[in-house]
């Protein structure tokens, strides 16, 4: 039991937001999330194009090998940089996946299956709304189940749950998930949020068609009170006191913004951008996805540890966009200690260029605090100036020239680099 109680502290504090109308701005829908993962993990920001795949191909996942689809959509991915799948990202139909590590009565399995992060990227891949993302999910869990290390360490085996934010221009659907068993709630306005405990309670839009007879199976529950999910899947009764951003998105009063969600992921005093002695935010997003179909949905990513140090890039899906080396990490091939067995036994460089110069201003800022400020303030004006360049996109006309952006954030990534060289 100790050890299991010890793998259960160790669930990373990282929250995500929805914000609709009539709590966000009109007509559009503010995604958000930070990652909270180990403190030296490196997280990469990575483009893959659409793709058509020949009949009875398979896709190499962190783990195991599944069957591939004959086409999958373009996606952009924050991800840790050793695994296949996605912490968080965003596909060409504007729809958005983010995942929690939860803890249940159930313990995670050990052996090796999809991870979490992996059905994050599948869910992008296959899915062009918010529902087919969280239909192929929920499919995949019931083939082949969630399972294995969900962090790059040789030492221990660190087993969770998980829990989605699926988000597109209509509507969010909250999963959660317990080994192949799953509810999920839709949300349709007004701001929500998840973290790394159960939330879903008695309101419930879709389920495993057998998860009431298992948990009566289990139990867990008699049948005659309400079914309600966190009661019965969480080990304590630390399930409702979620999240501490909400109020502050609330606070907003109808004009939740991409600034507003930024400034909420930067809040180190409401404990939503993570820095502890194990955790740190390791990178974050924000979207902006507006609900008339014209219009092109903005996908803001840091590509570096700390909201509260990092810059938000804007990437907009257009064919032929431009890739960004920088915020990729080194390709070890087979090489890589994450794919040999067993697994993990050392831990290469995984560093990226802009991961790198960010270090460097991150000791700059603690080393020489004049300076430090300074350059701080002036990424936080390039970052405004990015903020103010997509309002205007987000306030034309005229239908968005995809020349104009297919290069967009390469130019923030290699601004970025300029000032911290």
């Amino acid at each position: 039991m100790l050890s299991f109680l010890s793998r259960m502290a160790a669930a990373p504090p990282s929250y995500c937001f929805v914000a609709f109308p009539p709590c966000s701005k009109e007509g559009l829908v503010v995604f958000g999330k930070n990652s909270a993962r180990p403190r030296d993990e490196v997280q990469e920001v990575v483009y893959f194009a659409a793709a058509e795949h020949e009949p009875g191909s398979k896709v190499e996942c962190t783990y195991i090998e599944i069957e591939q689809v004959p086409r999958t959509h373009a996606v952009v991915l924050s991800r840790p940089s050793w695994l296949w799948g996605a912490e968080m990202g965003a596909n060409e139909h504007g729809v958005c996946v983010a995942n929690e590590a939860v803890v249940t009565r159930e313990p995670a399995s050990e052996s090796e299956a999809l991870l979490g992060m992996d059905l994050v990227r599948l869910g992008l891949e296959r899915g062009a709304t918010a529902k087919e993302a969280l239909d192929v999910i929920v499919a995949l869990l019931e083939e082949h189940g969630q399972g294995g290390n969900y962090y790059e360490d040789g030492s221990s085996c660190h087993t969770f749950q998980s829990a989605f934010l699926i988000v597109d221009r209509n509507e969010a659907w909250i999963l959660e998930t317990s080994g192949k068993y799953w509810a999920a709630e839709k949300i349709t306005e007004g701001v929500k949020c998840i973290c790394n405990q159960l939330s879903l309670t008695t309101k419930i839009d879709a389920e495993h068609p057998e998860l009431r007879n298992y948990v009566k199976s289990q139990g867990w529950w008699n049948g005659d009170s309400d079914f309600n999910f966190s009661e019965v899947f969480s080990l304590a009764d630390d399930h409702l006191a979620c999240c501490s951003g909400r109020e502050s998105l609330e606070k907003q009063g109808g004009d939740v913004s991409a600034q507003a969600m930024i400034d909420v992921l930067r809040d180190k005093d409401s404990g939503v951008c993570v820095d502890s002695e194990s955790f740190l935010t390791t990178a974050s997003i924000v979207s902006v996805l507006p609900q008339d179909p014209s219009f092109p949905c903005i996908h803001y990513f840091t590509g570096t540890p700390d909201p509260s140090r990092s810059i938000f890039k804007p990437f907009i899906f257009v064919d032929d966009v431009k890739l960004v080396p920088k915020v990729q990490s080194p390709s070890f091939g087979n090489d890589d200690p994450a794919k040999k067995i067993p697994r993990f036994q050392e831990k290469p460089d995984r560093r990226h260029e802009l991961y790198k110069a960010h270090e460097w201003a991150r000791s700059l800022l603690e080393n020489d605090q004049d300076k430090g400020q300074k350059l701080m303030r002036i990424m936080l004006d390039l970052e405004k100036q990015g903020l103010e360049a997509m309002e205007d996109i987000l306030s034309r006309t005229e239908i968005l020239d995809p020349a104009e952006v297919v290069d967009l954030f390469y130019d923030c990534v290699d601004t970025e680099l300029k000032f911290f060289k």
